[in-house]
């Protein structure tokens, strides 16, 4: 069998990597870009992510490039805690949960398709223009620098990102992804540790929001933020590298000093902020069409809630594999991975659209504006631990559940 992955980010080299690993070792990934860089910012990745990563040897250099995220802290406008709790192998996981720079994690993914897979296994500088489908086979067509080229195989995946070309041809007219008014702007900076050190920190009151995490540590070490409001004017949707100066950052979150972290110093510290609209995509009736499928932002695009979109690719990438490696037709096989993926992915888009377990900062504000002195006169530890139990089933990291559920790796043929 041979698969040609359309993109070359997370869930494209990650599904190489899976399928090469279940013997489906005839991969080749297209990618747009003439040259594949260490671009964009923080991002995490789940237990359940880590854990595929780790089934496919990955393990020690992940934690080379990563900070093990020590727990999750909510608080309000006011810095004042709402819920805390410990993450990865502190949570009683058998994986811990890591932040990294999302292009560090790429180069790695990147050099170790090329050390698995071969050289000609990645393909820069290839636009998908068109593809058709005909006797057992997918024919895509691409735009290079020297022309167009084509690539023939039994399946073709497309991971080619929010605005997906493969998408598009699959489901024409389906126009920009929409956006919900919310702005965020993102930075890395150099900054002394905050609270453990190792912590994920979310402050905010619904709408205005400020997360900070460690993707390398150090004292200075490297910490990722994200600053969301309300935007004041449109924005692009799918505009994700606006380039904007602090000071338009420190307009509204110029007064953000906690006992614990400042905000202002660490936006002014940032060597470069980027501006882009938060948006995601409406879930699809289907995403499999003959021998053409979906996978990560190109299939379920959702908003940065709940710290998910890489890991769900993570996800979509070895349940691909699994079923490419065990389906008696390449047919069925996407119809099996679809049935597994597309409900879980469609609900947990549903769910970040309602705010997630970041609702806890919404509740608090409405219901002590001013602050609190005891979050339990606000929100009851029941309450909260609720919302953090639902989500996690929702998104496929419940502990018990995952430390439990079988491996979707396969033992090659």
């Amino acid at each position: 069998m041979r698969v040609v992955i359309v993109g070359g980010g997370i869930g494209g080299l990650v599904s190489a990597l899976s399928l090469h690993a279940a013997g489906i070792t005839d991969v080749v990934v297209a990618e747009a870009a003439a040259e594949l860089r260490p671009l964009g910012v923080g991002i995490n990745l789940l237990p359940h992510a880590v854990r595929e990563l780790t089934e496919l040897g990955l393990a020690d250099r992940l934690a080379g490039i990563g900070v093990p995220t020590a727990e999750l802290s909510y608080h309000d406008r006011h810095g004042s805690p709402i819920w805390c709790e410990p993450r990865g192998l502190g949570a009683g996981y058998r994986w811990p949960q890591f932040s990294v720079h999302r292009g560090r994690l790429q180069m790695m993914l990147l050099a170790a398709v090329r050390e698995r897979l071969g050289e000609e296994a990645v393909r820069t500088g290839h636009t998908l223009t068109g593809f058709h489908q005909g006797g057992g086979r997918v024919s895509a067509r691409f735009r290079t620098a020297v022309g167009e080229a084509q690539l023939a195989g039994d399946v073709l995946v497309g991971a080619d990102g929010i605005r997906s070309a493969v998408r598009a041809r699959l489901h024409p007219g389906e126009g920009p992804p929409p956006w919900n008014g919310l702005v965020l702007w993102r930075g890395v900076s150099r900054a002394r540790p905050f609270l453990s050190g190792r912590s994920m920190v979310m402050a905010g009151d619904g709408t205005t929001k400020f997360v900070a995490y460690p993707i390398e540590e150090g004292d200075p070490g490297l910490v990722n933020w994200i600053a969301e409001r309300p935007a004041e004017r449109a924005v692009a949707p799918g505009d994700w590298n606006r380039a904007v100066e602090p000071a338009e950052v420190l307009r509204h979150f110029g007064d953000w000093r906690f006992d614990w972290l400042d905000v202002p110093g660490l936006v002014s510290a940032a060597e470069a902020v980027y501006e882009y609209p938060m948006v995601d995509r409406d879930p699809l009736p289907r995403w499999s069409h003959g021998r053409v499928t979906l996978l990560g932002d190109a299939a379920h695009a959702m908003y940065p809630i709940g710290s998910n979109g890489a890991s769900q690719a993570v996800l979509d990438a070895r349940v691909l594999a699994y079923e490419l490696a065990v389906g008696p037709s390449p047919e069925q096989a996407l119809a099996a991975y679809e049935e597994r993926r597309r409900p879980v992915t469609t609900a947990l888009c549903q769910a970040n659209r309602g705010m997630g377990p970041e609702v806890v900062m919404k509740i608090a504000h409405e219901r002590a504006p001013a602050g609190f002195a005891d979050i339990e006169d606000v929100i009851p530890l029941a309450e909260r631990e609720s919302i953090a139990a639902a989500y996690k089933r929702t998104a496929g990291f419940d502990p018990r559940l995952l430390n439990e559920r079988p491996s979707y790796g396969v033992a090659p043929a």
